[in-house]
């Protein structure tokens, strides 16, 4: 058996507005969070835990975190709906398509499908 040594354990973002970035993945993907302070909020129910820092600066996001959903223009209607940019629309690749898609703070992200 691995040992959790080993796994990813956790991915945190950086974020402008706490309250925005709440809404919007707990609308999109059903994520939950629990607040710890003012400045920090952490997310579960998300396959992986991790949070989100409240930060004034220019976010650049050095990792592409990517979430799974079977139906991509569904998931794709439901990110622009709640304040979500389409950075790369849906393309093909080797098993399934993606696109990449900006949260309400300018992180950028990618939901797959093998559908």
């Amino acid at each position: 058996m691995k040992t959790k040594n080993t796994l990813i354990n956790y991915v945190e973002f950086k974020a402008v507005d706490l309250e925005k970035t709440r809404k919007f993945f707990n609308h999109c993907f059903g994520w939950t969070f629990t607040d710890y302070g003012p400045t920090y909020t952490a997310f579960a129910e998300s396959g992986l835990e991790g949070g989100f820092e409240k930060s004034d600066e220019s976010i650049v996001n050095g990792a592409l975190v990517v979430l799974y959903h079977e139906d991509l223009p569904l998931i794709k209607a439901k990110i622009v709906e709640a304040g979500g940019k389409v950075v790369k629309d849906i393309f093909s690749f080797p098993g399934g398509r993606r696109f990449h898609f900006a949260d309400p703070s300018g992180n950028e992200l990618a939901v797959w499908s093998d559908k």
